[in-house]
């Protein structure tokens, strides 16, 4: 696991267009003490991912990456009572939920898009928004992450035109802040099985070094703006289907397979003919692949595992078909690429089986991995306000050479 902490000196830009990489692939862009990402393995602040998912809680992790370390019982207790406290939002961002109900219900709005803009407005709410000081940080990061769960549910609420559950409290205090998600966005107690596949999910989700969504927030918050307006942008980031929509996308291609061969075509050549005529056509199929991890997502496995254990327990999933079949199609998809393209799934993959199973509307999958990975965002911004240097990187020109005007 990487540690080092020396400053690299300054180089020329014929240097720098020496180790030119699109996308600053390979390229070191910053330091952090939160997260290491390694082909070996994810670690959070030397936490191991695998061990963090089996032992700990997402409360638990979420305390490790904005506090800086694991909690004892005492901790942890003051942390989660400080997130109940805060799960209630603003009348003003209530009001501006319920004013997209029509479009999030028609599809002209998306939930990603609402959640960026009820976000915003959060930032011209908060007593400390202007303050980028290490303790107003940490109240704003514990609110964030408070309310962001608290508008997704509010906001399928009013997509699905029910009252909004806990306008007043943000929810059950009783509940966890995995299974108090369920439970906004539905007004029913969740099945404690869900409820911890969802808490593994946003442990997995949590953190990512240098992510694209991450790397913007970094970028904002080294201009000296602010937390709301950093975390803003990160949102806008993560909407992408190359970033956080991935989720999304990959579960409308697997709808797409399952549209086109058949429940009676899994395990059949027709999902290899599919394959192929993506291949052919180089379409982009979503959920595989990682700029990082080139032997496979170390979180992949540990979604698929709890996610396909809950498909054997349910009978049937909202689409009507036996909820194990659609992991028996993911995994016939996951086979092919790996035999005919070497490319392993990454954790978006089985991300979206798992959601799917359990009923989670597909257009709030990306918001949810925003309710997660608000800490490590949070905890970066932090991280760059308390040693700042503003992110400006060179270009490459390749216009027209100097001419006379």
């Amino acid at each position: 696991m990487s540690t080092s902490t020396s400053k690299a000196p300054a180089i020329s830009k014929e240097q720098a267009e020496a180790i030119f990489s699109k996308g600053l692939e390979g390229i070191i862009a910053g330091e952090t003490a939160i997260c290491s990402i390694e082909q070996g393995g994810l670690w959070y602040r030397g936490y191991e991912i695998h061990d963090l998912a089996a032992k700990a809680t997402f409360e638990e992790v979420a305390f490790l990456l904005l506090e800086g370390h694991k909690p004892d019982a005492k901790e942890l207790a003051r942390f989660k009572a400080e997130l109940v406290r805060e799960r209630s939002l603003p009348a003003p961002v209530v009001g501006f939920i319920e004013s997209m109900g029509g479009y999030l219900a028609s599809g002209r709005a998306v939930p990603m898009d609402v959640l960026r803009t009820a976000v915003s407005i959060l930032g011209h709410l908060d007593a400390d928004a202007q303050d980028n000081s290490p303790a107003a940080g940490l109240r704003k990061s514990k609110r964030l992450l408070a309310k962001i769960a608290t508008i997704i549910g509010h906001m399928q609420n009013v997509i699905d035109g029910r009252a909004i559950v806990g306008r007043e409290t943000g929810g059950n205090p009783a509940l966890d802040h995995a299974a108090n998600l369920l439970y906004m966005m539905t007004g029913a107690a969740p099945d404690p099985t869900y409820a911890r596949v969802v808490d593994v999910s946003l442990i997995l989700y949590a953190e990512h070094d240098f992510n694209a969504s991450t790397f913007t927030s970094r970028v904002i918050a080294g201009t000296l703006s602010d937390m709301h307006g950093a975390v803003t942008g990160a949102i806008a980031a993560l909407k992408g289907s190359l970033h956080g929509g991935a989720n999304e996308m990959a579960m409308e291609m697997l709808r797409e397979i399952m549209r086109d061969v058949g429940e009676a075509g899994i395990g059949t050549p027709a999902v290899d003919a599919w394959m192929q005529r993506a291949f052919d056509t180089k379409r982009k199929l979503m959920g595989f692949g990682h700029r990082v991890y080139k032997n496979g997502d170390h979180r992949a496995p540990v979604l698929h595992k709890l996610g396909r254990a809950v498909a054997e327990k349910d009978t049937k999933n909202p689409g009507g078909h036996p909820a194990v079949r659609w992991f028996q199609l993911g995994e016939q998809v996951q086979k092919i690429m790996l035999e005919k393209k070497s490319i392993h799934p990454n954790v978006d993959f089985p991300c979206g089986l798992t959601y799917f199973t359990m009923g989670i509307p597909v257009p709030q999958y990306t918001p949810i991995f925003v309710a997660s990975r608000i800490t490590g965002w949070c905890a970066h911004i932090m991280e760059q306000h308390a040693n700042n240097r503003i992110i400006r990187p060179l270009s490459k020109y390749t216009g027209q050479a100097p001419r006379a005007w």
